[in-house]
């Protein structure tokens, strides 16, 4: 039996080293790639978790609790970089597709080491299904925050202008 945390590591181990060999420009490519996988890795075991808890069958684990926790999962990175570095709306694209794709490549790589490659043409079309059911909801979910993203530039522009004291026209949440 394969743990998928042991592919896992030998997915990763090599882009941490291709990470430490790039440039500083390359290494939020490379955050992002370990984020999508790490968080495509967490939601596995909370899939499990789910399904357990209310006694769920395949079907029901594969349509309606698996989704949910995958995109929720997908999006926390994302909004771990929108709130912390207030990228620019172009950035928190890249970072959500690149996010989506690692997720998806470290899902199909973990179904093929369980599964056996057997079937050609149904992991042909499970690779581009999942690749591009990922991604667009990647690039529906980065659509979704680039205004909160230009929202949190535009709030500490005014908090900047406000010499960083609240004021009755700033929320104090922001200002602090």
């Amino acid at each position: 039996m394969t743990y998928i945390e042991n592919v896992f590591l030998c997915m990763a181990s090599p882009l941490l080293i291709a990470a430490l060999c790039m440039g500083k420009r390359q290494r939020k490519f490379f955050l992002f790639c370990f984020a999508g996988m790490g968080v495509c890795l967490l939601s596995a075991y909370i899939n499990t978790f789910f399904t357990a808890l209310y006694k769920a069958d395949t079907f029901a684990a594969t349509t309606e609790i698996a989704p949910v926790v995958e995109e929720v999962m997908k999006l926390l990175p994302l909004l771990f970089y929108l709130l912390i570095f207030e990228p620019k709306a172009e950035q928190i694209k890249n970072a959500a597709v690149i996010t989506a794709l690692s997720f998806a490549t470290f899902e199909n790589v973990c179904y093929l080491t369980q599964n056996g490659a057997g079937q050609f043409v149904y992991l042909l079309i499970r690779g581009f299904g999942t690749g591009a059911m990922h991604t667009s909801a990647a690039a529906c979910t980065a659509a979704s925050c680039a205004p909160c993203g230009a929202a949190a530039r535009s709030a500490r522009r005014v908090c900047s202008a406000c010499s960083a004291s609240p004021s009755s026209t700033t929320p104090s949440i922001i200002c602090s």
